[in-house]
């Protein structure tokens, strides 16, 4: 498997949270999907977990656990994945 946080570099953002996205893809990271039972304490999940963000969102959804902002971050995954496949990265 490609290394999928150097396939984040130059990405446009996957999360968008509206009033809240900076839309540079220069900043863009693979944030990681935290996840009960994948990841914890020192431990990251998986790289397959995570979406392509730039560095506005990725903050926000690392502060804001409510339903829609984490919500917006799972969607944010699977449209990364959902690109990584379309790229045959996956």
């Amino acid at each position: 498997m490609p290394d999928l946080r150097k396939a984040a570099r130059g990405r446009d953002c996957q999360v968008r949270l509206v009033g809240v996205c900076n839309y540079n893809p220069e900043t863009v990271v693979l944030a990681h999907y935290r996840l009960a039972g994948v990841s914890g304490m020192g431990i990251k999940p998986p790289d397959l977990i995570g979406a392509w963000a730039c560095s506005a969102c990725h903050t926000f959804v690392d502060s804001h656990k409510d339903i829609e902002t984490q919500l917006a971050f799972a969607h944010g995954c699977f449209r990364t994945q959902a690109a990584l496949l379309k790229e045959d990265l996956l």
